[in-house]
C-alpha cells in the first residue's frame, strides 16, 4: 500500500511547481503582447497601455533581482534585435540563457563588491540617452541587495553590516527597504535621475506583502514622496540604533531631497504578486477536482504565529470534508537569535510539525517562490505528523533546534528539505497544506 504521507508530499510538490510556472518571468512578459512597428500595445490586467518605440530610438534593458533573468529572457523573445543594449544584475547562480542582455552576478542577501561593480556597469549602460530612447527596467525581489551604490560617507562594509543586523532583527521587508533607500545612490527614484530624458517602463514582480511598488527593489524608478519614513526610528524600534557605525546614523538622520522626476515618460507595471500565485493554485486545484481554502493570502508577521495558524487550520478540517488543500501566501518575519542555519520557511515547517505531531492525515509544504530560503540551498521544507518522530530517532532535539534557529540541520537529517533551484520568479512564500 502506498504511503499516504508520501502521496501527500507528491501532490504538494506538483501544485507548487505548476503554480510557479504560471508566474515565471517569461510567461508574464509574453502575456503583455507583441510590439507592432513603433508601438507596443501592452495588455495588462484588463487595461491597455500604448508604449511608443520610436524608429531610430534605442531600447536599453537594465534591472536587478533574483528572478530578473527570466523577465529579460521574455523580453529578448519579444523584442529580439530591437534591444540595443542591456545589463541586469542577478544573484549568483540565478542566470538565464540570454544573447543580447548582459548578466552580472552579485551577492545576496548581503551586498558585496561584485554588486557595486555591477551597479556602476548598469549605470554606464544608461548614459547618454535621448528623448527618443526607451529604458525598460526589470525589478524583482532581491534587487535591493544586488543593486549597490552607497551614498557618500558610507562604505560597502558598513552597508553590508547594517543589512545583516536588519535581516536578523525581525524587521519587515518594507522597514528594511526604507533604510536601504536612504543609504543608496540609485534607490528611492534615484535611478530615474541617471536615465534623464529617455522614457522608462518598469516591469516588476513583487515580493512586498503590502503591495507597495515603491518598495520593490527599494523603488529605484519610483520617486520618493515628501512623507518619507524615519529610518532612524526603524533602527531604534529593533534596538539597532546603537549597533550601527556613526556614518550610517549620520546618513539616515540627515535630510534627503526627494528624487527629481525624470523628464521622459515613466510608467510602472506590476506583472505578478502573491495574489497572482494564489489564483494559479486555485486554478490547479479546480482542474484536479480538489477543494481549496485560503488560510492567509496576505501572510505577514511572526513566522511561528503563522505556522501555528496553518497547523490549527489543518487539524480543524472535519474528516468528511477531506481531502482539501489549504493555502497561505506572503512573507513572515523571523528574528534570528541563534547560531544555526535555516530560513523562515524551514523554521515555519518545523514549528508546524511540532503542532501536528501525533495527528494523522495532514501535511504541508512551506517554500520561497524564488527557490531559496535564507542562506541555504533549499527552497523550504515539508512537514507532517511524523517529522518530529523522525528527528528524535535521528538523535536531534527539535526544541533545541528552534532555540538555535537550526531548522536546516534537523530537516536535512530527516529528509524533509525541499530543493528546486532558481525558479525564475519571486512572489514571496507559498504554503500549501493538505488534510486527507
Amino acid at each position: 500500500m502506498r504511503d499516504p504521507n508520501a502521496a501527500a508530499r507528491t501532490l504538494l510538490e506538483s501544485v507548487y511547481l505548476e503554480a510557479i510556472e504560471a508566474v515565471r518571468g517569461e510567461r508574464l512578459v509574453e502575456a503583455l503582447g507583441r510590439p507592432d512597428g513603433d508601438c507596443w500595445r501592452i495588455r495588462h490586467h484588463g487595461a491597455v497601455v500604448d508604449w511608443p518605440l520610436p524608429v531610430g530610438g534605442r531600447i536599453v534593458v537594465v534591472g536587478a533581482g533574483k528572478a530578473v533573468g527570466s523577465l529579460a529572457k521574455g523580453l529578448e523573445a519579444l523584442l529580439g534585435d530591437r534591444i540595443t543594449d542591456g545589463c541586469i544584475i542577478v544573484k549568483h547562480g540565478h542566470h538565464e540563457p540570454l544573447t543580447r542582455i548582459r548578466q552580472l552576478e552579485a551577492g545576496h542577501p548581503i551586498p558585496d563588491a561584485q554588486g557595486v561593480e555591477a551597479t556602476w556597469e548598469m549605470l554606464r549602460t544608461v548614459e547618454g540617452l535621448t528623448d527618443r530612447d526607451n529604458v525598460i527596467v526589470l525589478l524583482t525581489g532581491g534587487a535591493s541587495a544586488l543593486m549597490v551604490a552607497p551614498v557618500d560617507g558610507v562604505t560597502l562594509e558598513e552597508k553590508a553590516a547594517v543589512t545583516d543586523v536588519l535581516l536578523r532583527s525581525g524587521a519587515s521587508i518594507e522597514e528594511i527597504n526604507s533604510v536601504r533607500k536612504r543609504l543608496s545612490r540609485v534607490k528611492g527614484g534615484r535611478l530615474l535621475e541617471r536615465i534623464g530624458p529617455a522614457s522608462v517602463l518598469t516591469l516588476m514582480i513583487s515580493d512586498i506583502p503590502s503591495g507597495d511598488i515603491g518598495m520593490i527593489g527599494s523603488g529605484p524608478t519610483i520617486a520618493a514622496g515628501e512623507g518619507q519614513v524615519d529610518a532612524m526610528a526603524i533602527l531604534a524600534r529593533y534596538g539597532l540604533d546603537g549597533q550601527v557605525p556613526p556614518s550610517i546614523s549620520c546618513a539616515l538622520a540627515g535630510k534627503q531631497d526627494c528624487a527629481r522626476p525624470a523628464r521622459g515618460r515613466s510608467e510602472a507595471l506590476l506583472l505578478a504578486d502573491s495574489g497572482t500565485l494564489v489564483a494559479a493554485v486555485h486554478g490547479i486545484a479546480a482542474r484536479q477536482g480538489l477543494a481549496v481554502r485560503d488560510v492567509d493570502t496576505a501572510m505577514a508577521g511572526n513566522t511561528h504565529d503563522a505556522a501555528a495558524t496553518m497547523a490549527d487550520a489543518l487539524l480543524a478540517v472535519p474528516q468528511q470534508e477531506r481531502p482539501v488543500l489549504l493555502v497561505a501566501a506572503g512573507e513572515t518575519t523571523l528574528r534570528v537569535k541563534g547560531d544555526g542555519l535555516g530560513g523562515r520557511n524551514q523554521e515555519y515547517a518545523l514549528v508546524a510539525a511540532m503542532a501536528l505531531a501525533g495527528s494523522r492525515g495532514v501535511a504541508l509544504l512551506s517554500a520561497g517562490t524564488d527557490g531559496t530560503d535564507g542562506p541555504t540551498d533549499a527552497a523550504g521544507a515539508f512537514a507532517d505528523c511524523a517529522l518530529i518522530q523522525r528527528a528524535l530517532a535521528a538523535g536531534i532535539d527539535p526544541t533545541d533546534s528552534l532555540k538555535r534557529n537550526d531548522s536546516h540541520g534537523l530537516l536535512e537529517a530527516t529528509g524533509d528539505l525541499f530543493h528546486t533551484g532558481p525558479t525564475g520568479t519571486n512572489v514571496m512564500d507559498l504554503v500549501l497544506g493538505i488534510a486527507f
